[in-house]
């Protein structure tokens, strides 16, 4: 417990933690794929097809994009995500705080949408469109691999939320306009990746958004409270008695 009285191994602790939490639920939502079929199947329907998925597929279909697009896909949530919270909390904690919780909220959110709708990406859907993850890279997305994750919790997109949460947090700060503009391109280069890949509808993609959005809106208001003006409060309990 000595340890823990250093704020950063508290603030490792807690994302270590988090993070325990949200993939053992996501491994214990891993169940029904039929289910995440046919959740997959009626997301086509009600996106009207998969014709901007095939599309950015095939204007994409070169073996150079496919392995940037890939490597893209696979560093942003283990190498680019973890590198820019630990930069925020040493060199930007006003930065820092918000998006550490936003994350954090996020994944709890999202792991009751895997329970209650699970979703089979469209690699593994049958729609026709290919893994291009596994072809580019030494990581297969299959088999063996998915004891380390849920394949059917494709809904939302949290490669997405948390890639345009990092492009407003990158943005805020610095002052420099070309870096401001790298960092708001990030969010957009990973949701092409997310679906370029195969990983992701576009449904996807605007799920992972909304969650995100309301991941970071339910952390702003713990953060900070409504507070009741002490004269408002005084002239509302004289009428109410």
């Amino acid at each position: 417990m000595q340890l823990l009285r250093r704020p950063g191994l508290r603030e490792l602790a807690l994302f270590a933690f988090a993070y325990l939490l949200y993939n053992a639920g996501r491994w214990a939502t891993n169940g029904d794929v039929d289910l995440a079929l046919s959740n997959a199947r009626w997301l086509v329907e009600f996106q009207g097809g998969i014709g901007v998925e095939r599309a950015v597929q095939h204007a994409l279909d070169t073996p150079v994009v496919e392995w940037l697009l890939s490597h893209v896909y696979l560093a942003a949530q283990i190498v680019v995500l973890p590198a820019a919270l630990l930069a925020f909390y040493r060199w930007r904690p006003a930065v820092y705080r918000p998006l550490r919780n936003t994350v954090i909220v996020t994944w709890m959110l999202a792991l009751v949408v895997y329970a209650l709708f699970p979703v089979a990406p469209p690699r593994l859907a049958g729609v026709g469109l290919t893994d291009w993850v596994s072809e580019q890279s030494a990581v297969a997305l299959a088999g063996h691999s998915t004891m380390f994750y849920n394949p059917i919790a494709a809904v939302p997109s949290l490669h997405c939320g948390f890639a345009f949460a990092l492009s407003v947090a990158g943005a805020a700060a610095t002052t420099r306009p070309w870096l401001r503009a790298l960092a708001l391109l990030w969010g957009p280069l990973v949701a092409l990746s997310t679906v370029a890949t195969g990983n992701h509808f576009v449904f996807d993609v605007v799920a992972g958004l909304a969650v995100t959005l309301l991941g970071a809106v339910i952390a702003w208001t713990a953060q900070h409270p409504p507070r009741l003006h002490r004269h408002g409060f005084r002239e509302a309990t004289t009428v109410g008695s």
